[in-house]
């Protein structure tokens, strides 16, 4: 009787379109795993030693280090679970149709976020900075900067853990995005202002459109790229869920092997960026002498960036011949924190691009800044560009061609010089993602690849999901712009399952569309408080 039992468990198992997802780690993968944990660590750390050593710093106290290790595995941390929260995603496809087994697959989208994060722009890690409070940016050293970085960091991996103990695909692009509105209309509250005017709202609204328009195109576009796929290829195997564990073709085997790796790498290149972001505000606050100004800019560019600031010091004063205010980093700061044109505004940027050229031209080099004006000299650059792009943005001061020209060249000298990632912690960052992916990947996955639609995702139903999820990510981290891979891939496989005529499961569209709209609300809250909370403690 035993054998015709287990010859039934057999057919079963080859009519079962289900793959096989309780796959355990064995010692030499576990060996691998913990091995490059430890010297991702091991790397950060001795990178940090060397940094401060060549800054010439001499340690008389280890609290600011104690803080800087605190933040740094709470960054990291924060890129490990978003790894195993919203690579799953990349993955899913590739599993439910059976191009890869899932332990290859996790391990080939781990290898290909690294990759992702390593090659990265660092666009759109300083497009999520600009979001943040001005004045806790120029004070990110503080107990208030701290408690900054503290509350949005906890509060994404909060929401981030919460969600995936759910099996529910949130984004964590959006949680992020959510918990920094949250501080910033915290800071605005408790210093007795309208919250409203906590956060950059310009570009809030360009994040905000970033995240709620890429769902529907990847919706729409895949949709859409399946019925083109129907009308073209009549192959009646691509449109039906597969038979058994039979892997398909080998030509659509590939397509959908090239897009998880299009996707994996484009998760790498933007989602990694925004723990890179926040790190480098980390070490900008606590070790100002090592990460303040980017040091490897040679010295004969230092001295062209003194003749830039002179040269559009005269073209502004041209433009507004009036005194400078007495105290020109107040006007700018003030004008940031509330961008309306006033007679003093460019008079005060002139004075303080005269000042930083001077600063610069009397150092030699950004090597030659002493640790004790670092920070000084840096919140004087970050003040000066910022101002710069909110006068070009909102338009409050029209330039003649020729001073317009003077000031974007000295605003991107200004940028070069304080918008820098140092290659270690690119490596940390590219660690931490690609590790977290090959942990925890299964609640998404059974929840992309079963509970969506009604039926099983068939060939063509992942590849054009998958297709649309690589362009739309690579077409944001072009522009600087962060999506969220969550959104973006879960609503392609809803749209082809639509086209497909496979239907779609309402109770899972019904969690997804709620953690979707309750995502920014609880990321702000959570945030907001946790900011409180800390500013009590610090």
């Amino acid at each position: 009787m035993a054998t015709p039992s287990l010859a039934s468990s057999a057919g079963l198992a080859q009519r079962n379109p289900r793959p096989q997802l309780t796959h355990k780690p064995g010692r030499a993968t576990l060996v691998l795993f913990f091995g490059l944990l430890l010297a991702g660590l091991a790397y950060t750390f001795w990178s940090l030693k060397q940094d401060v050593s060549a800054s010439g710093t001499t340690v008389t106290t280890l609290t600011p280090f104690l803080l800087l290790g605190l933040a740094l595995l709470i960054a990291l941390g924060f890129e490990f679970v978003n790894g195993f929260h919203d690579t799953a995603n990349a993955v899913a496809t590739v599993i439910y149709t059976h191009s890869l087994p899932a332990p290859v697959a996790v391990v080939w989208s781990g290898l290909c976020n690294f990759l992702g994060v390593l090659l990265s722009s660092g666009a759109v890690a300083f497009g999520i900075i600009a979001l943040l409070p001005v004045e806790l940016i120029l004070q990110v050293g503080s107990s208030a900067g701290f408690a900054m970085v503290f509350a949005l960091l906890l509060a994404a991996i909060i929401w981030n853990l919460g969600t995936w103990w759910l099996g529910l695909p949130a984004s964590s692009s959006h949680t992020l995005i959510g918990s920094i509105i949250g501080v910033g209309v915290a800071n605005a509250l408790m210093h007795g202002r309208d919250g409203t005017s906590g956060v950059d709202w310009t570009q809030a609204s360009k994040v905000g459109y970033a995240l709620l328009f890429s769902p529907l195109i990847g919706f729409a576009c895949a949709a859409l790229l399946l019925l083109a796929l129907r009308a073209l290829v009549k192959r009646r195997e691509l449109y039906q869920a597969p038979a058994g564990q039979t892997p398909p073709p080998w030509w659509i085997r590939g397509v959908l092997i090239l897009t998880c790796t299009g996707v994996s790498f484009a998760h790498g290149s933007n989602d990694g960026q925004k723990g890179m972001g926040l790190i480098m505000l980390i070490l900008v606050g606590t070790l100002p002498m090592a990460y303040a100004l980017n040091k490897t800019m040679p010295s004969e560019q230092a001295l062209q960036f003194s003749a830039v600031a002179e040269v559009t010091r005269q073209a502004l004063v041209r433009s507004a011949p009036g005194p400078a205010p007495a105290d020109p980093r107040q006007v700018l700061t003030a004008f940031i924190g509330e961008p309306r044109a006033s007679a003093e505004l460019v008079p005060a940027l002139a004075a303080l691009t005269g000042m930083i050229g001077e600063e610069v031209k009397g150092y030699g080099s950004l090597n030659r800044v002493p640790a004790e004006a670092m920070a000084n000299v840096r919140n004087d650059m970050y003040l000066t560009s910022e101002a710069i792009r909110l006068l070009d943005k909102r338009q409050l001061v029209v330039f003649d061609a020729d001073t317009n020209r003077h000031v974007q060249l000295f605003k991107r000298q200004l940028d070069d010089a304080t918008r820098y990632i140092p290659l270690w912690v690119k490596v940390a960052v590219a660690i931490a993602l690609g590790l977290g992916t090959m942990v925890g990947w299964r609640r998404i996955v059974v929840t992309v690849g079963e509970k969506i639609g009604k039926t099983h995702l068939s060939y063509a139903q992942g590849a054009s999901a998958e297709v649309v999820a690589m362009c739309t990510i690579g077409a944001a981290d072009m522009f600087g712009l962060p999506v969220s891979t969550t959104h973006v891939l879960s609503s392609g496989v809803a749209g082809s399952m639509v086209a497909n005529g496979s239907g779609i499961q309402k109770r899972t569209l019904v969690n997804l569309l709620m953690a979707w709209v309750l995502t920014l609300p609880a990321a702000m809250v959570l945030a907001g408080s946790l900011y409180w909370l800390l500013n009590q403690i610090l």
